[in-house]
């Protein structure tokens, strides 16, 4: 087995059926996806500020601006959503989308955005593209489009999961359904989408963002999902090395 293949059979062997086992099993995955996924955003946060939050629920000696701290505290608070989102086994539906996106955003809108009618938890009134592509739905379009995809993930094939995760997540941001917070909100709502398919989450390390545009990129410009896969799978075998190479190291131990 591949690396990503030992992450996926590490994942289903947890049998993860509660939000109990589930916060179990990301014991310390959390904190790091969180700090990685906000730096990809925003340079200013840090690991440590992040484990801070995430164990104590505060900082100290903090010296960096407040928007930063409101993110990686509204991070917090997404994680312990997706757990009860997961315990009551809610379906990956606009509604839930839009409540993400709310509480990774909160508190973080700038006066502009508030000038326009932008709010946290409501898709975009207005145009903002993205990327190298420019992507970007008119804002009347969001709406239907976001219908759109979220119905396509109602039945997917077995073993197709990381697949339908990877087409959810490149669709996600060509859309960019919201004023700000897309990144952070599609990555949280692709890994909802694989822990509810018994996928183990994946982490996108910030150091690796430039790969990880460019298989957005793959999407944007001709509609090519294999980049993006293939991307998902090294990062998911990334995400769980240290795990694998654990439990190898005790089975080895118990065979000698």
């Amino acid at each position: 087995m591949d690396g990503y293949e030992k992450a996926v059979a590490l994942w289903q062997g947890k049998k993860i059926t509660n939000d109990a086992r589930l916060a179990g099993a990301l014991n310390g995955h959390s904190i790091a996806f969180a700090y990685h996924s906000g730096r990809i955003e925003n340079e200013n946060i840090t690991y440590h500020d992040t484990r801070e939050i995430f164990e104590h629920d505060r900082v100290t000696s903090y010296t960096g601006d407040l928007r930063t701290l409101f993110e990686i505290r509204n991070a917090k608070e997404a994680y312990e959503l997706f757990l009860t989102a997961f315990r009551d086994r809610r379906p990956l539906d606009k509604k839930l989308v839009k409540e993400f996106q709310q509480t990774l955003t909160q508190n973080t809108y700038d006066t502009r955005r508030y000038q326009l009618g932008e709010r946290p938890g409501e898709y975009k009134r207005h145009d903002y593209v993205t990327g190298r592509e420019e992507v970007g739905a008119p804002p009347e379009d969001v709406a239907e489009e976001m219908d759109e995809l979220l119905s396509e993930l109602t039945e997917i094939p077995d073993g197709k999961t990381l697949t339908a995760a990877a087409y959810f997540h490149a669709k996600f941001e060509n859309i960019h359904p919201f004023a700000d917070g897309n990144g952070r909100a599609g990555r949280l709502a692709m890994n909802y989408f694989l822990v509810l398919h018994n996928h183990p989450p994946v982490t996108i390390h910030e150091e690796n963002r430039k790969s990880y545009y460019e298989a957005l990129e793959a999407w944007d410009m001709r509609q090519d999902l294999e980049p993006l896969c293939s991307f998902l799978r090294w990062q998911t075998a990334k995400t769980w090395e240290k795990q694998i190479m654990r439990r190898e190291k005790i089975s080895d131990t118990q065979t000698v």
